[in-house]
């Protein structure tokens, strides 16, 4: 069986997941229905200092945990792109309060970080990995993967991976995304876009998982425009979560397999440059599908193409122009969104671009190296 074939593959869900609940409101009973679940007596919260200080949405989870008997503590000295000194500190008031798992709530850096304190705390002890019930109120499809990045005592991007790590439990309950700032809701649905894109040509997914990808991009094309325009629509902020989902939905693979190059580049400039992981989508996904219509096999810009008749657009009448427009409508989408922004804003110097190039592409020899270099001048 050819394991790299669209049409020859496996599929199976992560070992840790056991469930994900989803509705406006279902915070009130999905969280004590995962703690029964999961048998965690008492829960540390991971969370964001923002999100702590400056919204009641911790302290309604705080509530819930006190009235199942199951709060231990709250720490909220998460930053972004997870600091390692973060994560140390969140084990040591793990161990002070006797925790036995951890409620994460907020974007991609808490349930990352949670990750690795979970990660760090299983190699300490040898005993099994502890559970993480994810809360998300950002688009970032964090809790759905099996990976963590955090960033080290010299700035450098870390990764973490096992099957145990992912979420355990998770619940999308829109009412809880409210708080969220405009610009980090909106570019994380880009995040999710970029998600859904980069899935269509990532090795070894399932044909099904490409399905999701597709109406991901559907749901994501139509209702962050409505977002934006009515911050307070509820229903249109549950349905981007279940977007968010699908963007990136939980898989279980025989080997690794990365995302693709708008993902390896925004690691490259997120904790180095201290770009947010949305952003880093926003400059770099039209970009790289551009740069797919060059170089990507006929099999990924086939998958890219048919994006369109998803999207509700005629075809240009050939691959390499529907891939080319692909990125184009990705391109109009960030900016209608206000997201647009350029390297240069968040200090990139030009010399460090065939770093950058090389760090995600994997190799300085790389033959697609200059490209990458040329298109990063454009950003």
């Amino acid at each position: 069986m050819d394991s790299e074939s669209s049409i020859s593959g496996f599929y199976s869900w992560t070992d840790t997941l056991k469930g994900v609940y989803y509705g406006p409101g279902s915070i009130a009973t999905a969280l004590p229905r995962l703690l029964n679940t999961l048998k965690i007596k008492k829960a540390l919260i991971v969370t964001g200092k923002s999100l702590h200080d400056k919204t009641d949405v911790v302290n309604k989870i705080e509530n819930l945990l006190k009235e199942q008997g199951a709060y231990g503590a709250t720490f909220y000295e998460i930053g972004q792109h997870s600091p390692i000194a973060g994560i140390r500190r969140g084990i040591e008031l793990f161990k002070l309060h006797q925790c036995d798992g951890i409620v994460s709530v907020g974007g991609g850096s808490p349930v990352d970080a949670s990750k690795a304190i979970l990660y760090n705390l299983q190699k300490e002890t040898g005993g099994p990995t502890l559970f993480q019930i994810a809360i998300p109120t950002t688009l970032s499809a964090a809790e759905y993967t099996i990976g963590a990045g955090y960033t080290d005592d010299n700035g450098n991007k870390v990764a973490v991976s096992s099957q145990s790590l992912a979420p355990a439990g998770i619940i999308l309950d829109a009412e809880l995304t409210l708080a969220t700032p405009e610009r980090l809701w909106l570019s994380t649905g880009i995040r999710a876009v970029d998600h859904a894109v980069e899935t269509l040509y990532r090795p070894l997914i399932p044909v099904p998982v490409k399905a999701l990808c597709y109406t991901a991009l559907a749901d994501l094309f139509t209702y962050l425009p409505q977002s934006k325009a009515n911050p307070q629509a509820v229903d249109v902020r549950q349905k981007l979560q279940l977007a968010s989902w699908m963007s990136l939905w939980p898989t279980k693979l025989e080997k690794y397999s990365a995302l693709g190059l708008s993902h390896a580049l925004g690691h490259k400039l997120g904790a180095t440059y201290g770009i947010p992981h949305g952003i880093t989508s926003c400059l770099t996904l039209a970009p790289t599908v551009a740069l797919k219509a060059q170089l990507a096999s006929q099999e990924d810009k086939e998958h890219l193409a048919k994006a369109l008749f998803y999207l509700h657009q005629p075809s240009t009448g050939s691959i390499d122009g529907d891939v080319r427009q692909l990125s184009s409508l990705i391109h109009r989408l960030v900016v209608d969104l206000g997201l647009q922004s350029t390297l240069s804003e968040y200090n990139v110097p030009n010399q460090d671009l065939p770093k950058i190039a090389a760090g995600a592409l994997g190799s300085p020899d790389d033959p697609d190296l200059s490209r990458v270099v040329d298109m990063l001048k454009g950003l």
